[in-house]
């Protein structure tokens, strides 16, 4: 059977054979299995791209760790994961600084971000990291980062609106394009995927940026989008609320029998999740052994029966008994 290999795999294939570093070869890998069609002829390829990505990463970790062999690799926290981009100086870095505590560096030079740089943003009872990357250009992502693009639960493209807002929208929608990666609601390529974005028009306090925010926002309708000054302070307030709502989840609170229910740290599930998969999410015996829930929400009386597949609904407070 034909592999009927498409033009993005061939691209991450050709990556890989010119990859000198673990990193890179690694990276390259990743591109080729997100990329490779999945079907029936491409079985064995499939299989042994997972052999070389388990052989690299094995020997990596034994040399010198994950951070060693995967420089881009932020491990996940809080409700959800967003990853900066764009192009050089268009306030990435004056963004994640205004919104998390991370130590990021703001300088009026270009390429001043060399690395990933993740911080932990508030929206009302739970956190959200934004991880700051290096930035983008026409030439391309920087090696080795395509990969933590991929696996974030959504992006945000920041956009300088003291620049040629058209032209840098066409540098990140075009290099996103180029991997597969579109905003939801418009096709993916085969071996491609939706993302979730929130394009972030920066530097708002400067003059004429009102005017380019607005021609940016008529030619691209169908993305959610924000205009923000990191200096100034405007709508920053938006952003978090504006990235828990694109995530999609709900936050439920657990009670103990007797006692008040703990809201200092909901559960995080996706919208859709069950009594069952709260009760997996605490603990993995615990869904074996539910016998039975109650639930406070307000779609439901209080303290109402609930069976172990009925649907959470975000800020439930729910009490299970094994």
């Amino acid at each position: 059977m034909p592999a009927n290999l498409t033009p993005m795999y061939l691209k991450a294939e050709e990556g890989f054979r010119q990859a000198k570093t673990v990193a890179e070869k690694i990276a390259a890998l990743e591109e080729m299995s997100a990329t490779i069609p999945k079907h029936k002829g491409t079985e064995k390829m499939r299989a042994d791209i997972r052999r070389r990505l388990a052989k690299l990463r094995e020997a990596g970790e034994k040399a010198k760790g994950r951070s060693g062999i995967d420089a881009f690799y932020v491990e996940k926290h809080g409700a959800g994961q967003f990853v900066l981009i764009g192009t050089p100086n268009c306030g990435k870095s004056a963004l994640v600084g205004a919104l998390t505590k991370a130590h990021v560096t703001v300088a009026p030079y270009p390429f001043s971000t060399h690395g990933p740089v993740p911080g932990m943003m508030n929206y009302e009872d739970v956190q959200v990291q934004l991880v700051d990357m290096p930035p983008v250009t026409a030439e391309g992502f920087v090696p080795g980062m395509i990969g933590a693009v991929r696996n974030a639960d959504g992006l945000i493209i920041c956009i300088d609106l003291a620049a040629d807002v058209l032209q840098e929208m066409d540098i990140c929608l075009g290099l996103l394009d180029a991997r597969g990666l579109v905003p939801p609601g418009r096709p993916a390529p085969e071996g491609g995927a939706a993302k979730r974005m929130l394009i972030v028009g920066t530097k708002l306090d400067v003059p004429g940026a009102a005017e380019n925010f607005q021609a940016l926002r008529e030619l691209y309708r169908d993305v959610p989008m924000l205009a923000t000054s990191a200096e100034k302070g405007d709508h920053l307030g938006e952003i978090p609320r504006m990235c828990f709502r694109m995530l999609d989840v709900v936050r439920i609170y657990s009670k103990e029998p007797g006692k008040p229910p703990d809201k200092d740290r909901p559960f995080v599930l996706p919208r859709g999740s069950t009594v069952l998969d709260l009760a997996a999410a605490i603990h993995k015996d615990m869904a074996t052994s539910l016998k039975r829930a109650r639930i406070w929400g307000a779609n439901t009386y209080e303290g109402a029966p609930a069976p172990r597949d009925h649907v959470l609904s975000d800020r439930d407070i729910v009490e299970l008994h094994v």
